[in-house]
């Protein structure tokens, strides 16, 4: 392990610290079962932590949450802010997936996620979050299923039939450089409408030889407090790739027979539909409205109404031969003249006489 110069002025903490920042060691597996997950002997491999000012710190990573890193370096144990890391370049990259992963019908549910920075997580997961179109505007929404199967408002789509999705397909070029390209999707099919819980479950074509969609992780078992961090990615106003940060304000916020999560994260036109992260990367909320005029009250729906909406689809199902279903109805123009017509008005000159 080495440590270069600019390094210095972190923090050393006793080395005592050791013991108490090292993961709980898993209990030994029964002879013949497999050693999998959480389970696994940590691997002897050294992480290299890149910080703002260049700097590079090879060390095994042995605590990270959304704060803070705590590295094993020596004898010594080195903490750093997560404000000063520009970036990691893990030894082992799965090293930092879930030890658990199910798919619950359409979804996928994960534990023991490390907690990470708003940033990491945005390159982890920003490829799943997207931008919905339709004629009347836009929104956002999130890929739940490899297949296509994807979460949005209901009223991002209501009375709309053709819904087009914008994808952000990230690239990492030879040199470690990422980017982003748009892929625009069009015939997305809207499985089923829930205009109570405002949530509605679409699907994007995928031809044969595609690639699967990057996808998100629902949170299976609601871990929600007042004050927990949590983050949006979206596209407010249309503009793509959004990310704004918060804390939950509450978690049992009334509307009308539905509890919300409010949050002040920033929640404008445009967010609605996508999804509301905890410092985990899962997705706990689908972003639904803010009240106009009124700063940091911004409102998300919870991933347990999801997953139920999830499971009961079929009773949500979309009949597009419902004439209340998929169709956009136009005002009518407004008058330019007002008055009576002249043919309809008997006082104008000829409109009594000859016939």
């Amino acid at each position: 392990m080495h440590i270069r110069a600019g390094a210095a002025a972190l923090v050393l903490v006793a080395a005592s610290w050791a013991h108490a920042a090292q993961p709980d060691t898993p209990a030994p597996a029964p002879a013949g079962e497999p050693v999998t997950g959480a389970a696994a002997p940590r691997s002897l491999a050294t992480d290299t932590v890149v910080l703002n000012d260049g700097s590079r710190i090879s060390a095994k990573i042995l605590k990270e949450t959304s704060e803070a890193l705590w590295l094993d370096f020596c004898d010594q144990v080195i903490k750093i802010d997560r404000a000063r890391v520009e970036t990691i370049e893990r030894a082992a990259p799965d090293a930092v997936a879930p030890s658990t992963v199910r798919q619950e019908d359409l979804y996928r549910t994960a534990t023991n996620l490390p907690e990470r920075s708003p940033k990491e997580l945005a390159r982890a997961f920003g490829e799943a979050v997207v931008m919905v179109s339709t004629p009347s505007g836009t929104g956002s929404g999130f890929i739940i299923h490899p297949d296509g199967y994807m979460i949005t408002n209901a009223h991002v789509i209501q009375k709309e039939r053709k819904i087009k999705v914008t994808v952000f397909e990230q690239n990492k070029s030879e040199s470690g450089v990422r980017d982003f390209r748009r892929r625009i999707i069009e015939d997305v099919e809207i499985i089923a409408v829930s205009d109570h819980l405002d949530l509605a479950l679409l699907r994007l074509p995928r031809k044969e030889g595609d690639s699967p969609y990057a996808t998100v992780y629902l949170q299976g078992t609601e871990d929600l407090a007042a004050g927990q961090d949590v983050f949006a990615i979206g596209a407010p106003l249309g503009l793509e790739r959004t990310l704004s940060r918060g804390v939950i304000s509450t978690t049992q916020r009334s509307f009308e027979g539905v509890t919300y999560i409010q949050t002040d994260t920033q929640i404008n036109p445009g967010n609605s539909g996508g999804p509301l992260f905890n410092d985990r990367g899962e997705v706990i909320g689908v972003t639904n409205m803010g009240i106009p005029l009124g700063e940091g009250l911004n409102f998300a729906i919870p991933a347990r109404y999801v997953r139920d909406f999830i499971r009961n689809r079929d009773a949500f199902a979309f009949n597009k031969e419902n004439p209340n279903s998929g169709y956009m109805y136009n005002d009518p123009p407004t008058r330019s003249l007002f008055g009576v017509p002249a043919a309809l008005d008997d006082s104008s000159p000829g409109a009594s006489g000859d016939r």
